[in-house]
């Protein structure tokens, strides 16, 4: 059974996931401190961790950075009530592989955790402040897109949507999972908001760079 760490201080909100990820088929570890948590998380078999950035002793920030330079590769969802964007941009560089805002709902959470253990292992791609994958690269501190040498500036939206690509390079992403990660759940599901917003990407990509799996989603071809 797969075991996920809940780093969380806040005992309520900590049973509230462990109870959801429970009944969804998953092994939940609780802990409420910093230190117990890098204890476990380089300790144990975990394979993913849901991480508040509000721990004491050790604060979320200090338990990436550590676990990180230490070589723990386990993806890591921050889970935070701090929502400005020089901390979503500290947890990404500080090797977070993702960012959800509390309050949350346990749905898309749950989306996300699937998703990222779906995902490839961090080796793919990630270094430092950058995300590459062939001649594409997205600078996370600057947002900007790199494509054969020649920058592209991005909206919000697109840059969420370069930054699931790049994460998962080769991977057939579908339209409700690139949906979850970049629009959470305020958008219907049969929209076409996926689509549109891959257009205006594979502008500045190359046509060629996002392939249509009919049926299935999209996959950035690197």
């Amino acid at each position: 059974m797969t075991s996920i760490l809940i780093a969380e201080d806040e005992p309520r909100i900590a049973s509230f996931i462990a109870k959801g990820l429970r009944a969804a088929g998953y092994a939940p570890i609780t802990v409420h401190d910093g230190q117990t948590a890098l204890q476990v998380a380089l300790g144990s078999d975990v394979q993913l961790i849901i991480l508040d950035i509000g721990l004491p002793g050790l604060d979320g920030f200090e338990v990436l950075r550590r676990l990180r330079a230490q070589g723990g590769t386990v993806p890591v969802i921050v889970l935070t009530a701090r929502t400005s964007v020089d901390d979503t941009i500290a947890s990404l560089e500080g090797g977070a592989d993702d960012y959800m805002p509390k309050p949350f709902r346990f749905e898309e959470l749950l989306a996300r955790v699937r998703l990222r253990l779906r995902a490839p292992a961090r080796a793919s791609g990630a270094s430092g402040h950058e995300l590459a994958a062939g001649d594409i690269t997205l600078n996370l501190h600057t947002r900007q897109l790199t494509v054969a040498g020649r920058a592209h500036d991005l909206s919000a939206r697109e840059f969420s949507l370069a930054e699931t690509f790049l994460r998962h390079p080769r991977q057939v992403l579908s339209r409700e999972q690139l949906l979850s990660r970049v629009w959470g759940y305020d958008f219907d599901p049969d929209s076409n908001v996926v689509d549109v917003y891959v257009g205006y990407l594979r502008k500045k990509l190359g046509a060629d760079r996002i392939a249509t799996v009919r049926g299935m989603g999209y996959r950035l071809e690197a």
